[in-house]
């Protein structure tokens, strides 16, 4: 059987979209009449999603997908059939697109294609890791197993998401509140206050007059200033997208930033070491390992980096000292990497090297954002500080005039 994405009314007029499974597109038109319901399009769900998804849209979100792999996981585990599983996932998932692709996925696997051959269909839904493990779980027959790992590395990284957007949220909120209300008072408390001092004709003080000016250029170029830091940043992206030099000096720059540069050091090192441990570990190549670890590195440099010890490994050379060369990647993890090798338990030593630079993450992220949080504070009062002070000093001289 194939499925079909539809459009259809129902009794009301309303819009109904779903994906329904027949064996041709007459078939679910008439499964959709015996459904009350009034066909307006149904188009074969392989070649629609193909279509959308190979051109960048992305297929599903990263909860769905750790929720989706989790649920695959279990199903797998209870016996069911590549087949029946993916059935069982198609009724159970909630999200239209979710449940459009994984209907493709079935259409292809009913095909006759392998699973990892259709899940490569939709390439901007399940990265290259997952189709790496799925290719592995396949070769070596113990798929529920790997999927089992493949959930338990995706749900990790989606803590990890979760937990530094939610570290984040207060920042975030705090930081646009304080701006919003110092742009307030300047773009409307500040002039109803000082065009008192202005009728007066004295002389005002300069840190008076500097708060004039903001108030004037902002109340008459806000939305110039507005449209030029929008443009700024849409050129800014476009040319980092379209410059692969430029990109690459700009990843060089924060790598050499006092603190970012050593956060996003460990980020990358903890994917990679994760992506190494469950693809080793799965017994896939470690070559083909460290092509997909390179993947998922999204700094230039060191994705460079790792391209290099690429080149090392397949030549003969041991996997920690190709990624000693370049001197980017902790020394912690290049040693445990040595240890793994000289031991033959890589994929564990890979995964506490994970492991150790997840928890330092955590932990530079807590001490960031705990100094980060008073210091926004004493910004903010300091800005209000200057304000008050703006206003205050003409109060003051005209009580000193008046004595």
């Amino acid at each position: 059987m194939a499925a079909f994405n539809y459009h259809a009314l129902d009794g009301s007029g309303r819009d109904i979209r779903g994906v329904l499974e027949a064996e041709t597109s007459r078939q679910a038109r008439n499964q959709l009449r015996e459904q009350k319901l009034f066909p307006i399009e149904v188009t074969p769900v392989n070649r629609l999603s193909v279509e959308r998804l190979r051109f960048g849209r992305r297929g599903m979100s990263s909860a769905a997908l750790s929720l989706l792999t989790r649920q695959w996981s279990m199903l797998l585990g209870a016996g069911l059939t590549i087949e029946q599983s993916l059935t069982a996932l198609i009724e159970q998932t909630e999200d239209a697109r979710a449940r459009q692709v994984l209907a493709g996925v079935r259409a292809e696997v009913l095909a006759g294609h392998q699973l990892h051959r259709a899940l490569g269909h939709y390439e901007s839904a399940f990265p290259p890791i997952y189709r790496a493990v799925v290719d592995a779980g396949e070769k070596s027959g113990e798929l529920e197993v790997l999927f089992s790992r493949l959930a338990d590395y995706l749900e990790t990284w989606q803590a990890t998401r979760q937990k530094i957007m939610q570290a984040l949220l207060y920042p975030i909120l705090v930081s646009t509140a304080a701006l919003l209300i110092v742009t307030g008072l300047v773009t409307y408390v500040v002039p109803q206050i000082v065009g008192v001092f202005k009728q007066s004709k004295q002389a005002l003080p300069l840190l008076t007059r500097s708060l004039i000016l903001l108030s004037d250029f902002l109340r008459a170029f806000w939305y110039w200033l507005f449209a030029g830091t929008a443009t700024a940043i849409w050129l800014t992206r476009r040319a980092l997208r379209q410059d692969e030099a430029l990109r690459m000096r700009w990843h060089r720059y924060l790598l050499r930033l006092p603190l970012l540069g050593r956060h996003l050091r460990t980020l990358e090192s903890a994917r990679l070491a994760s992506t190494l441990a469950i693809m080793i570990g799965s017994g896939v190549p470690l070559l083909t390992a460290l092509e997909t670890g390179k993947a998922v590195i999204a700094n230039r440099v060191l994705r460079q980096a790792v391209d290099h010890a690429i080149r090392q490994v397949r030549e003969g050379t041991p996997l920690h000292r190709a990624l000693a060369v370049d001197k980017l990647f902790p020394p912690l993890l290049v040693h445990l990497i040595a240890s793994g090798e000289a031991s033959g338990t890589l994929d564990q030593m890979l995964q506490r090297a994970a492991t150790q630079q997840q928890a330092e993450l955590d932990r530079r992220t807590a001490v960031a954002l705990g100094l980060f949080e008073p210091l926004l504070i004493m910004v903010m009062g300091g800005v209000v500080l200057m304000i008050v002070l703006a206003i205050l000093m003409p109060i003051m001289e005209i009580n000193l005039l008046m004595r």
